[in-house]
């Protein structure tokens, strides 16, 4: 599951139960990502409280489709293939009716999203790849791009938040090793309404 050690949900004590309580999915599955918290689990909490509400609250505006296929983008820069594989399962699921989501993948991969995408997605998309990519060279330029593109400062702030938090969650994975065996890609806290509900569905 990873290079360190992890305590599984039927090995967890109390305390870290409650925990697992709340983001497991079937059969008490707990995605490795989580898992890889385990000894540390206010790192756990801190993870989903991030989490749920970077990319699964109701406040946000821009569709939650865009904000995964963000993630998937952002993942893709960083080689993280556990993060690929499950938040592109995410974002089939919400794709549905609109394109070929597959085809969104080639995309990404042959780096031609501008096929794919009209402005602003595009712009959200190359703010997105400097700031994983080329952090130390943005500037209020870049700002004032995605607000003439149509975005809105906090539109804006929602697609800063999900590309940080994105670039946070594919350095846990790489850097400890964690691999999806086990997992059900595209299983997420669905309960947009409830930031404090992170059941895996």
């Amino acid at each position: 599951m990873s290079w360190i050690k992890t305590i599984s949900y039927h090995q967890a004590e109390p305390d870290l139960k409650k925990i697992y309580d709340r983001v497991k999915g079937p059969d008490n599955n707990v995605d490795n990502v989580l898992l890889v918290h385990s000894l540390r689990p206010h790192t756990l909490i801190g993870h989903m409280t991030l989490y749920k509400n970077v990319l699964h609250n109701t406040n946000n505006t821009l569709p939650k489709w865009y904000l995964e296929a963000i993630g998937v983008f952002v993942s893709f820069l960083n080689q993280c293939d556990y993060c690929i594989q499950h938040h592109f399962a995410g974002f089939k699921r919400l794709f549905i009716g609109k394109q070929n989501a597959d085809d969104f993948m080639i995309a990404v991969t042959h780096d031609k999203l501008n096929s794919f995408f009209d402005a602003p997605y595009n712009d959200g998309f190359a703010y997105a790849k400097k700031l994983t990519l080329y952090n130390q060279e943005i500037t209020q330029s870049d700002f004032i791009k995605l607000r003439h593109a149509g975005f809105t400062d906090g539109e804006i702030l929602e697609i800063n938040q999900v590309t940080s938090y994105f670039n946070y969650v594919n350095r846990t994975v790489n850097g400890l090793g964690v691999i999806i065996e086990g997992d059900i890609p595209g299983l997420s806290p669905n309960n947009s309404e409830d930031p404090n509900n992170w059941t895996h569905e």
